[in-house]
């Protein structure tokens, strides 16, 4: 049993740097030619490079594409499936694609790399990774780890980062993407994404029960970001993505997501209606998107205190050596004017 779902790789930053610069050599100091839109039609072409197949974890974009709120704002939007060796990164980096999502955290790395990435939006405020673990297992909080072995990405950020906060040890084994160990053992735990695996795992006769890996303290964003020379001379082009694309994930997930759906269905035929109405569930319940609105959270909104606080989470977990500039890895000014003052607030 598989799941049609991915997580990210920190090992491939270690070459990134020297693959963007072939990269960027091979293409000149400016990078390809952005697109242009169709001929006669007014509209600006836009890439958006996603890190997986179509998928409604990515609704809000596809409902934008939908409902005609890219073309609104005057962009002829073309959402480019990921997937493995999507290499979202460097596509964006190097202008074969306008826009790219991905996590805070990896970002900031990357841009410590040295890659010209500039964060504009947040694409969730929560990051649904979680543990994934059997109803009637014993473990109810992080420190009930303690001794426990879990099927994880080895190296990633939350596993030492639990470690050091709840004082807790546990043994990781690599993840291999399927289910059939969780479903055999019921003491097995593994990472997983709160809105794919606990939908095949009840498929399947289970009884799942995840612990959201954001609760634990360590809560990168999702993010959108663009290159900065995009930013720098296209300004209002990215204002305009970033403020319809908030639009359609307001639409997506309080309105009614079939016009989403719809052109999901059809580019990924994995994705059910069954299973894309328990992601749209799992997105609703866990406040993924919108956020906490007691905690001044909103759909689209990034803020100056959260990005220095996981900035300084990574420099304690070893992962940086020094703080970044913010200014280098993020900006504030492509939000829509009501979410500006929340951004930068202190």
């Amino acid at each position: 049993m598989s799941t049609p779902h991915r997580f990210a790789f920190r090992s491939v930053l270690a070459g990134l740097g020297a693959a963007l610069s072939i990269l960027l050599s091979a293409c000149g100091p400016s990078g390809p030619a952005p697109a242009t839109g169709a001929a006669g039609s007014g509209l600006t072409k836009v890439r958006f490079q996603t890190d997986w197949y179509p998928q409604a974890e990515h609704g809000g974009y596809y409902q934008a594409l939908a409902k005609g709120f890219y073309r609104e704002v005057g962009l002829d939007v073309e959402i480019l499936p990921g997937g493995p060796g999507a290499f979202v990164g460097q596509k964006v980096a190097t202008g074969q694609a306008e826009f790219g999502m991905g996590r805070s955290d990896d970002h900031m790395l990357a841009v410590a790399e040295g890659i010209p990435l500039l964060m504009v939006s947040a694409l969730m405020q929560r990051d649904p990774q979680a543990l994934l673990l059997h109803d009637d297992d014993p473990v109810k909080t992080f420190t009930d780890l303690n001794g426990r072995t879990i099927m994880a990405v080895p190296g990633s950020a939350w596993i030492s980062y639990v470690q050091a906060r709840y004082q807790v040890k546990f043994n990781v084994i690599p993840l291999n993407y399927g289910l059939a160990q969780f479903m055999s053992d019921k003491t097995f735990i593994q990472q997983c994404f709160v809105t794919n695996e606990p939908f095949y795992v009840a498929q399947a006769g289970g009884k799942p029960r995840t612990l959201l890996l954001a609760s634990s303290g360590y809560d990168p964003y999702r993010i959108i970001f663009t290159n900065h020379k995009l930013a720098r001379e296209k300004p209002d082009l990215v204002r305009a993505f970033v403020a319809a694309s908030i639009r359609g994930w307001d639409d997506f997930l309080s309105g009614d997501p079939a016009p989403g759906k719809k052109i999901i269905g059809e580019r990924n035929e994995k994705m059910t209606s069954e299973f894309m109405d328990f992601t749209i569930r799992s997105l609703r319940e866990s406040q993924l998107i919108s956020g906490r609105p007691d905690q001044g959270e909103r759909t689209g909104l990034l803020t100056r205190k959260r990005l220095e606080d996981q900035m300084k989470s990574l420099v304690e977990l070893k992962m940086l050596s020094a703080p970044l500039p913010l200014e280098k890895a993020v900006s504030f000014d492509f939000l829509p004017a009501d979410l500006q003052a929340l951004a930068k607030a202190p």
